[in-house]
């Protein structure tokens, strides 16, 4: 217990749902915790590993669906900790990727409060491991870029498109569902060739997961009549082709697949 004494914060990384991509270190400080603020992508699986002695308190945001706001979750976290508490804030994926960890970080520190940071396995590498194929390929996809395409409402995505159309990258786009029409516009206006493969995979590593090959100009349609209200996880580029079968091929088949 030397590394989690009463009054510290760790925030943990629950991967991307599997309990079995849980780190040995996220499984044992879960157990450990005395209070468990939780995401709402964090999947029962996870939070049966906590004590059944320990608090499990829901702070998930979702789109449309906002049950506390940043500020919120901050002063919750930072009050259970100054109570003498073991904190555990859990968060899908990694939290140092798209998981607001630097609020809570900031928060922590200006409270005078110890935290640390558990790594975990993020969305993308979950729905590479998957689809069985690699994130970066040689001679073709030399960067890997991470993206989030969530925006505020009424705001429109502000991302730099010129930088993104690089077509030996592969892109990895979280929350951008409801941007898929945006994202293959502006990549497509920005350069990146039309016939870009494209995978999506939803609710990546769990038992419902679904996964679909599409090209860049395809993905608005494959988004809105495929995918259903699972958290997407979307791979744009060259890495993404389906092995052996041309490209014309694979745009063929998501049309038949959504259709």
């Amino acid at each position: 217990m030397s590394d989690f004494p009463d009054g510290t914060v760790w925030l943990v990384g629950a991967g991307p749902g599997d309990p079995e991509l849980l780190t040995r270190k996220a499984e044992r400080l879960i157990g450990m915790a005395t209070v468990v603020f939780h995401d709402a992508l964090v999947g029962p699986g996870v939070l049966e590993l906590a004590n059944r002695a320990a608090r499990l308190v829901h702070v998930g945001k979702r789109s449309g669906r906002h049950s506390k706001d940043q500020a919120t979750i901050d002063k919750l976290i930072v009050a259970a900790a100054l109570a003498g508490e073991r904190v555990v804030r859990l968060k899908g994926g990694d939290p140092a990727i798209f998981g607001r960890a630097t609020e809570e970080l900031e928060a922590c520190h200006g409270a005078g409060v110890p935290v640390r940071i558990c790594p975990g396995v993020t969305a993308a590498s979950a729905a590479a491991a998957s689809l069985g194929q690699s994130l970066t390929l040689r001679g073709r996809a030399r960067k890997l870029t991470f993206v989030t395409a969530h925006a505020r409402a009424g705001e429109a995505l502000d991302l730099d498109w010129a930088t993104l159309a690089d077509p030996e990258a592969t892109l990895a786009i979280y929350m951008g569902k409801a941007a898929a029409g945006d994202l293959s516009r502006q990549l497509i206006a920005a350069g990146l060739p039309a016939q870009t493969p494209v995978a999506l995979v939803e609710s990546a590593s769990l038992s419902t997961e679904r996964q679909f090959h599409s090209r860049l100009d395809l993905l608005p349609l494959v988004a809105r009549t495929a995918l259903g209200d699972g958290p997407a996880l979307l791979l744009i580029g060259r890495a993404m082709q389906v092995g052996g079968v041309p490209e014309q091929a694979a745009a063929r088949t998501a049309r038949e697949e959504v259709l």
